[in-house]
Parts: structure tokens; sequence; C-alpha cells
């Protein structure tokens, strides 16, 4: 299922990357349903960034969902790539017990926009252009319809804590 998502920042985009790619700001933020993520790798190499998290689900799973992972704790590692002087990257993700059933992909840009509405001198827009995908035959398309509205939510809820942490300096 494709998707998109689109957030303003009141700051550079050079600021907006460094707070994404900053391992304890993700320490630090509390999305729902999630556990704290183990940061797996946190790099830098010239313009090219990494931050790779293992994220835990912690929320209410449906009951089909329940029966397809049955004992097992659903976990995901999710890699952010992006390369700093370009504003331009890639988010993956995917389930750690079945990466092949559950994962997903998206192209992301951080680009300079017009600071007037935001009143301040700098300003930032990130894009994300992506498709998640679950490879369960018959059920994948009703679970894809059920989990990107939570994954969504989520990007807004770290653009909003991005934000924050920009406009603090």
């Amino acid at each position: 299922m494709r998707f998109h998502a689109e957030h303003q920042f009141a700051g550079s985009p050079e600021a907006v990357i460094a707070v994404l790619l900053d391992p304890e700001f993700h320490r630090e933020l509390a999305l729902p349903d999630l556990s704290q993520p183990e940061v797996v790798e946190a790099s830098t190499d010239g313009t090219a960034g990494v931050l790779r998290l293992r994220y835990e689900y912690v929320g209410q799973l449906d009951p089909i969902a329940r029966r397809l992972l049955g004992d097992r704790q659903l976990t995901w590692l999710q890699d952010l790539h992006l390369d700093r002087e370009r504003g331009t990257g890639r988010l993956t993700f995917a389930a750690e017990a079945a990466p092949d059933r559950l994962n997903g992909a998206a192209t992301v840009t951080i680009e300079a926009r017009d600071g007037a509405e935001t009143g301040t001198e700098d300003a930032a827009v990130r894009r994300l252009d992506g498709e998640l995908r679950v490879a369960i035959r018959p059920l994948g398309g009703m679970a894809e319809r059920r989990i990107l509205p939570g994954l969504l939510r989520r990007l807004d809820i770290e653009a909003g804590a991005v934000d924050q942490r920009v406009r603090a300096g």
C-alpha cells in the first residue's frame, strides 16, 4: 500500500537532518504502542548518515496478527539513510521474524522552504513517499489498511518532536 507524508519544520534542512540522525533524540522519543528503540547503528561516513533502530510493538495486536505471530514478539528494524548534503535518502523497515512478509520503504527528501509561515528565517519540509507491504495471503491488503494509519501517526508525532527540538536549538 502506497503512502505519502509531508512535515514542515521551523529550522534548516541541516538542523532537521541532524535531529533525525541523532540516536539520543530517538531514545527519548515516546511513540504510541512502541518500546523505546534499541540503537543498533549510528554512523556517519562523509556526508552519508545511517541510523538503525530496533523497535518492539507493545500495543494491542488484533487477533489475526496475534495468531500469525504465535508466541513471538513483533520487533522490527528501521533504517534511515540520509545524505546530509543533499537532504535525500531512504527509510526502510522490516519485521525481524519475517522481513519478507512485513516490510516497507520510502524515499525521504528534506529541503528548504519559505519560513514566512512559521515566522522563522530557516524552514524545511520533509517528504516521504513509500510503500508498506504485508505479504500474507489473503490478509495482506486488510493488514496494510490497519497498519498504515498507525505508521503515519507515529511519523507525525516524530515530526512534531523534531520541530520542537529544532526550535529549541
